[in-house]
């Protein structure tokens, strides 16, 4: 199982902060993106989000593994 953490418009898309979604074998980020999406539904912004893996920043590319939490934070801006 890999927990997904979405913050801001990604969470307010969602509905949902928090999801989990069962994986087989190790996945990149960018395939776990992906299967979120399924999950959910095409969310707004996801490919301009930095990505951290178990609290620190990743790449697309990088592997997540079983048990592992990976956070989509999209960029903000305030006024």
């Amino acid at each position: 199982m890999v927990h997904i953490l979405l913050f801001a418009s990604l969470a307010q898309q969602a509905g949902t902060q928090k999801v989990s979604i069962s994986v087989d074998k190790s996945a990149t980020v960018e395939e776990i993106r992906t299967m979120l999406q399924t999950q959910v539904g095409k969310l707004a912004g996801i490919e301009g989000a930095l990505v951290a893996l178990n609290e620190e920043y990743v790449e697309l590319s990088d592997q997540v593994k079983d048990g592992d939490t990976v956070a989509f934070i999209p960029p903000v801006s305030g006024g």
